[in-house]
């Protein structure tokens, strides 16, 4: 006896696919924000404006007037190179003879350095 073979009813054709959006122009790619200097009537926020260091901050940052972004970074590039901070600790700074003179202590934290940095900006 043969047996007929039982077939799976056939399955209505999906739905064509969506055609691709159109673009009228290519994609270009990503361009870095140019920073624009401020119009004639805007002031640089606190961030930007020069301050002119202590003589004691001088001896790390510069003489110069200084953005205080920039002094901070200045401040950690000279941790960094004289490898100032705490190995046990990152957060803790170990002031050498300069930065004592900027801390008035030995050891600050990396979250108390901003505070002492106020102190020796004008």
């Amino acid at each position: 006896m043969a047996e007929k073979a039982k077939k799976a009813p056939a399955k209505p054709a999906k739905a064509a696919a969506k055609p691709a959006a159109k673009t009228t122009k290519a994609a270009a790619p990503a361009k870095a924000k140019a920073v624009k200097p401020p119009a004639k009537g805007d002031k640089p926020n606190a961030l930007q404006q020069p301050l002119k260091p202590s003589s004691e901050l001088a001896a790390v940052v510069g003489q110069g007037p200084l953005p205080r972004g920039e002094v901070v970074s200045k401040m950690w590039d000279y941790i960094k190179s004289n490898n100032l901070q705490n190995p046990e600790n990152k957060r803790e700074i170990l002031a050498d003879e300069k930065l004592k003179k900027v801390f008035g202590k030995d050891k600050v934290t990396m979250f108390e350095m901003n505070k002492h940095l106020a102190a020796h900006l004008k």
